[in-house]
């Protein structure tokens, strides 16, 4: 054997030797970074947490307890359910569960996170409460700025451009043609359900692209695929690293590919736009001016527009559909308010369409819709993250904690509605007062930035 192949073998020696180092340190450095979110950061939470007195089920590695939380789930969707509105050790069984056997505020871990369900509020101050809308930013896939939080002024031009009164003759347009299709279905069964979520893209499909309405139905259908996607993955364990080791499942895929698709097409429209030099009164537009804003801090980016166009949806579609199916479907149980409401709507429109300024005035039908969202909130959890330690009542809160807040078991509580908790009745809504805390009814969340007008 010659000099010169000894060498190079030595050479290769070499640098096995130092991949193989390499990837061990790798692999090392991997696992303390594995064992430090699924293990030590939750652990430490939890104690921190519980020194508090705030108290939960024991975590479990290293998925926490999120099959705990699913299997429940799914044994309380298997058995039939009696007619009642008595829905929330239905719906959220697992928090009704560790509500009785930990007391009102739990925590409880799932994956790589800790969690704390606030069940009744801890304070009555609206300063404190109205942290619950400025600590932390939305654990959803997007960041819209509305949800997310931005500078003031941000908040402020973007809740600005979302007055509502500027919806009101694009429903009434599509409610009316609702209507003359319904006569067709006359004697028939009606699925209302399906047919207000047509209603409701096409009206935020209007409301916030306008001329440009065939192109956003299209957008808020590919949101509506993502949104699928989203809840159908919410209880699902999955490890960090796992989808960079190996393939993408088809969700991950279809996701990407989803998220790419409504950025290109608001993208489009946006250039679109831009180059006929016209100012369009939409949503889509108003969100425009203020990417054009000459104040740097009211400026906001083209990502932020694709993020509140996401948002526009999230928030307006699914909310609205249930809602109204709710509401309907309570008028037809319980004769005598619907009786009342149709009343209430001849009086003050006769046969025009409704306004704005009469829509408020409205007594016996906000009651009614109130009553509805008691009983059924669209949003059964409002969750938020916190983005650096903050002092919540008597609460310490640390950096990346996540918060559930639960309308649901807030709305079903009868320490603060009374012992009719579960019955439809509008009247407790006559004096808009639960027990006079501010807190108490939470169908969308708390705080004026939480729900444009």
């Amino acid at each position: 054997m010659t000099i010169a192949s000894t060498e190079r073998m030595s050479t290769v020696r070499v640098i096995i030797l130092f991949l193989s180092t390499t990837f061990c340190f790798y692999l090392f450095h991997t696992l303390i970074g594995f064992l430090h979110k699924v293990w030590w950061k939750p652990t430490r939470l939890q104690t921190l947490m519980s020194s508090q007195g705030i108290r939960g089920p024991s975590y479990r590695f290293p998925h926490g307890n999120t099959k705990q939380i699913s299997n429940m789930r799914s044994q309380s969707m298997e058995k039939p359910m009696d007619i009642s509105h008595d829905i929330f050790a239905r719906i959220q069984l697992h928090v009704c569960a560790w509500t009785k056997a930990y007391g009102k505020d739990e925590i409880f871990p799932r994956l790589f996170y800790h969690i704390t369900m606030l069940k009744v509020p801890l304070c009555d101050d609206r300063e404190e409460l109205s942290k619950l809308a400025r600590f932390g930013v939305p654990i959803i896939h997007h960041r819209g700025r509305g949800d997310q939080g931005g500078t003031d002024e941000q908040r402020r031009h973007l809740s600005e451009n979302g007055n509502g009164g500027r919806m009101v003759p694009e429903m009434s347009s599509s409610v009316l043609k609702m209507l003359e299709r319904w006569k067709s279905y006359e004697g028939k069964e009606l699925d209302v359900f399906k047919e207000f979520g047509l209603l409701t893209t096409e009206v935020i499909s209007r409301t916030a692209f306008g001329s440009s309405y065939t192109e956003g139905k299209h957008i808020f259908e590919m949101v509506a695929k993502l949104t699928e996607i989203t809840v159908r993955n919410v209880y699902k364990v999955k490890f960090p690293g796992i989808r960079y080791l190996f393939l993408k499942n088809n969700d991950e895929i279809e996701s990407e590919k989803l998220e790419k698709g409504i950025m290109d097409c608001i993208v489009q429209i946006i250039t679109k736009r831009e180059m006929e030099h016209v100012s369009n009164p939409d949503f889509l537009g108003k969100l425009m001016e203020a990417n054009q804003d000459r104040d740097k801090k009211k400026r906001i980016s083209v990502e932020e527009i694709v993020d509140e166009c996401k948002t526009f949806y999230f928030a307006g579609h699914e909310t609205t559909t249930s809602l109204l199916s709710w509401t309907i479907f309570l008028l037809a149980v319980h004769q005598e308010w619907q009786d009342k409401a149709r009343n209430e709507v001849t009086r003050s429109f006769g046969e025009a369409n409704p306004n704005p300024d009469g829509i408020a005035r409205l007594k016996i039908m906000n009651m009614v819709i109130e009553e509805s969202l008691r009983l059924y909130p669209p949003v059964p959890v409002i969750k938020r993250k916190v983005d650096k330690q903050v002092k919540l009542g008597k609460l310490t809160l640390p950096p990346q904690i996540e918060l559930y807040i639960s309308p649901l078991a807030l709305h079903h509580d009868a320490k603060i509605w009374g012992e009719d908790v579960h019955l439809f009745k509008p009247e407790r809504f006559a004096e808009r007062a639960a027990n006079n805390n501010p807190a108490s009814f939470l169908p969308f969340g708390f705080g004026p930035e939480l729900v444009w007008d």
